[in-house]
């Protein structure tokens, strides 16, 4: 829909007469920095140089919706002769000043006075017991879809919108300087203990025999393996050739030494390999 605001065109006349030449040695304005104390004799006013916005609707069903609650008539009973007056009165003013515009608005005072003649002439004729149809029912029922919509329009309007109620915060935090590695999740665990199961049963042995493994053994055997050393990888603390019943005790070996806080799992990046070393304590 498109809109045209209601105005009203008055041009200032006679303000040589009405303003002094001079007041006070004061300027009354100033063109290009200079002073200017009276306005020129051939200074050309605009006719529609003051513009008075009176209402501005978007298009001619709002402004019929305009008159009708202004003078609070009932929509479903709407005095047609009075609605078309004024509708036309308002049609004529914005004529002078835009055509096309007009056009929009001539074709529903048309319909307007369509159903005003309609409503004079005698009803149709219809079957027993039925009511006459009503010429205005097809305008009620879009001027009451036209509120429901301009309504809803209304309460989306009056929601808080970014940019124009609130601004998203951003806060500047300074990261630490010293390299904080992420922690190593089970999966990170489950997936390398699944990698050296696979690699482990590349080279198992088909020879049976009874074997009693301590968890305790080879937690010291772990230790052993981290003394000295800042970092060791976590696939180079076990022998696939050993077989996977050992693979199995030592990797319970390295969780009970991770339980009692006697080594650390390290990992520089996701993804990235995991490092085993011995536990930092500090000294007494």
């Amino acid at each position: 829909m498109s809109g045209e605001p209601h105005m009203l065109d008055e041009a200032p006349q006679g303000l040589d007469e009405v303003l002094p030449t001079v007041v006070d040695h004061v300027a009354l304005a100033r063109l290009y920095g200079e002073p200017l104390f009276a306005l020129p004799r051939d200074l050309y006013i605009p006719p529609d140089a003051l513009q008075i916005f009176l209402e501005a609707f978007e298009g001619p069903l709002d402004l019929l919706l305009y008159l009708i609650r202004k003078q609070n008539f009932n929509i479903l009973d709407i005095p047609m002769a009075a609605v078309t007056r004024q509708y036309l009165s308002y049609v004529d003013e914005i004529r002078a000043s835009n055509l096309e515009l007009a056009a929009e608005y001539l074709l529903m005072a048309a319909m307007l006075i369509e159903i005003k003649s309609r409503m004079l002439l005698p009803p149709k004729k219809t079957a027993e017991g039925e009511e006459p149809e009503d010429p205005r029912a097809e305008l009620v029922r879009r001027l009451l879809e036209y509120e429901q919509m301009k309504l809803a329009a209304q309460r989306l309007a009056d929601c808080p919108q970014y940019g124009r109620d609130f601004l998203r915060a951003q806060v500047y935090v300074e990261q630490a300087l010293a390299p904080r590695f992420p922690d190593v999740s089970a999966l990170d665990l489950q997936s390398a203990w699944r990698d050296i199961l696979r690699r482990a049963r590349l080279v198992q042995h088909h020879k049976i025999s009874r074997e009693e493994l301590s968890v305790r053994e080879h937690m010291s055997i772990v230790l052993r393996r981290l003394q000295g050393q800042k970092f060791v990888e976590f696939g180079d603390l076990f022998d696939p050739a050993m077989g996977a019943p050992v693979l199995v005790v030592t990797f319970i070996a390295m969780l009970e030494l991770a339980k009692e806080t006697l080594i650390e799992l390290t990992q520089a990046e996701a993804f990235a390999p995991i490092y085993v070393r011995l536990a930092y304590t500090p000294s007494a």
